[in-house]
């Protein structure tokens, strides 16, 4: 099964700062029918003025991973952590019994990031932290393992986080097609984060998701298409 989701049908949230699309309810931002996909809770498709950002704030029990997309982005943490990620890169914070941080732009110019949050397989881990920076050029025509749960031995994804979740991203060139199953079992979400692709038929542009239940699929990119997928058990 494919559900569509067009993303001038997501939620919007818009401030002097920040522009951020909700692909699901999140802060003014609430559709009853529309909390999250499994265990995905959050996507937010951020864009942050220059020499701004996210003050501290307090997370608990979630696993959050940041995607840069375009600038950079800067991270602080009550656990001693203090980097700043550029395009390529994405951090991963489980945020556990309890973690406070704050995430800025210092320069002048646009960051936009993605931040994803995942429900846990269970409450009370200990808060964590890591980034990676993936060479961009290794998402080219294949889907690039980001992360993956801590008790799959069988993937390479360099990030581990604490629920049953697979991540992958993906630069297709023009006219190039890549093919992901969907097994009976599983089910998938899909967001096209830059470009233009047709999946089974359906035509997609910048910021366009799609929900897989149990169905392999086919990108075919119109252009050079930039594509994540989060990949997880049924519910």
């Amino acid at each position: 099964m494919l559900n569509y989701i067009d993303s001038n049908d997501m939620g919007r949230g818009i401030h002097d700062w920040l522009d951020s699309h909700f692909h699901f309810s999140f802060s003014d931002y609430y559709n009853p029918d529309n909390i999250n996909f499994g265990v995905l809770r959050v996507i937010n498709d951020d864009l942050v003025k220059a020499n701004n950002g996210f003050g501290p704030h307090p997370h608990e029990n979630m696993e959050i991973i940041s995607y840069v997309v375009e600038g950079e982005l800067t991270h602080g943490d009550s656990m001693g952590n203090d980097n700043t990620l550029t395009r390529g890169q994405v951090q991963y914070m489980s945020a556990g019994t309890g973690v406070v941080h704050k995430e800025a732009n210092h320069t002048d110019k646009t960051l936009r990031f993605l931040q994803i949050w995942i429900l846990p397989d269970k409450r009370g881990y200990k808060p964590n932290y890591g980034d990676v920076l993936f060479d961009v050029e290794d998402r080219r025509d294949n889907w690039l393992p980001i992360a993956t749960w801590t008790r799959n031995s069988q993937s390479d994804a360099p990030i581990k986080i604490h629920a049953d979740v697979n991540v992958y991203a993906s630069l297709i060139s023009e006219g190039k097609t890549l093919d992901f199953p969907v097994e009976v079992g599983r089910q998938a979400y899909l967001v096209i984060i830059e470009g233009n692709a047709v999946i089974n038929g359906i035509a997609f542009s910048d910021r366009d998701a799609l929900e897989i239940i149990e169905e392999s699929i086919t990108v075919e990119a119109l252009s050079e298409a930039h594509v994540l997928i989060i990949e997880m058990a049924k519910e």
